[in-house]
């Protein structure tokens, strides 16, 4: 499985399962079809993760029926560009598939429907969810007049506090320890800070009483200091988890299937930029032509334990299979 949010992502909106659905595809690419149609939501759509995980083909055969598939209106990558409540933003690139065949326009007008969803919060950074439709925007609450406001009700009397009332019947526990209630009023916010810690008003009592000398000439300074020394620590607070922060999708762009270029900076039609269009279109020429054996998996792309790799040059094999088309080099492309 990829990370949370990304991964395979279904468009929506499809057709019932049936035998026809991928009968316009060689045997390859509607093997892998059903395979990838069959793989659960979330699921890593890299063409080196599904070919580990494919029983008979390996990374190119993968990677090229994903291609294929992306022509034939299967398979689309859209870059987003997400911006989160804390105003921070980013671009994640979706994998979206299609078990039902869809026109470019039709995957045009997806994109564009991605700009102003919500993504919801429940999931890690990342943020891929963009199911829900667009919320509106919260009413401000209407001001009001300050003098028009109703006061609210009498202020709590400190006497009727429990910390108040802890204080008040120490005497009964230790005579010596009679506080008034200047005292008890000047002390119970003491009391009070040991209530929060966890203590009880029978633990207030004892801090204050016990080991108490045969005279106290000040018991509301004993107190004071006897609550100050002996203050329980703090408990230890629960780190309560940070509340989801949403986010939205400000743009969406379609990214080229192989080269990762998206529409910012070259035109994509079906999936490819032209560049990539024109290897593809040449490979799928010389398949047809009988040049290329489609059903042959190099050593190198199989998941073999005991097989013996050896190092590709792929930026050199791939101006050599341009160069054998006719294709002029591949130009480099900057952001």
């Amino acid at each position: 499985m990829a990370n949370p949010g990304y991964g395979k992502r279904l468009a929506g909106d499809e057709y019932p399962h049936a035998d026809p659905d991928f009968a316009h595809l060689s045997p390859r690419e509607a093997e892998i079809a059903v395979f990838v149609d069959h793989l659960d939501n979330g699921q890593a759509m890299g063409h080196k993760v599904l070919a580990a995980q494919h029983p008979r083909y390996g990374q190119q055969a993968v990677r090229t029926s994903l291609n294929r598939l992306a022509d034939a209106g299967h398979l689309r990558w859209i870059r987003e560009h997400i911006t989160v409540e804390d105003n921070t933003m980013r671009w994640v690139t979706r994998t979206y598939w299609s078990r039902t065949r869809r026109s470019n326009a039709w995957w045009e007008e997806f994109a564009r429907e991605r700009k102003g969803r919500i993504v919801p919060g429940d999931l890690r950074p990342g943020l891929a969810r963009t199911d829900e439709p667009e919320l509106p925007e919260p009413e401000a609450a209407p001001e009001t007049d300050p003098q028009s406001e109703p006061k609210s009700g009498p202020e709590p009397d400190p006497e009727a506090s429990t910390s108040y009332l802890t204080l008040a019947g120490i005497r009964e526990a230790d005579p010596r320890m009679s506080l008034s209630a200047s005292d008890c009023r000047s002390l119970a916010s003491l009391a009070g800070e040991w209530l929060s810690r966890g203590a009880t008003p029978g633990d207030i009592t004892r801090a204050v009483t016990e080991g108490l000398p045969a005279t106290v000439n000040n018991p509301g300074g004993l107190a004071r200091n006897r609550l100050e020394n002996k203050m329980p620590p703090k408990k230890a607070k629960i780190r309560q988890k940070a509340a989801p922060r949403r986010a939205r999708v400000t743009r969406a762009v379609m990214a080229c299937m192989d080269c990762d270029a998206d529409e910012r900076t070259t035109e994509i039609k079906g999936g490819m930029c032209p560049d990539c269009r024109a290897e593809f279109e040449a490979a799928v020429a010389a398949e047809e032509a009988g040049l290329l054996d489609v059903g042959y998996v190099p050593d190198t792309f199989l998941a073999v334990p005991d097989a013996v790799y050896e190092v590709v040059d792929v930026p050199r094999r791939a101006a050599e299979v341009r160069a054998a088309a006719g294709l002029p080099p591949r130009t480099e492309r900057t952001l």
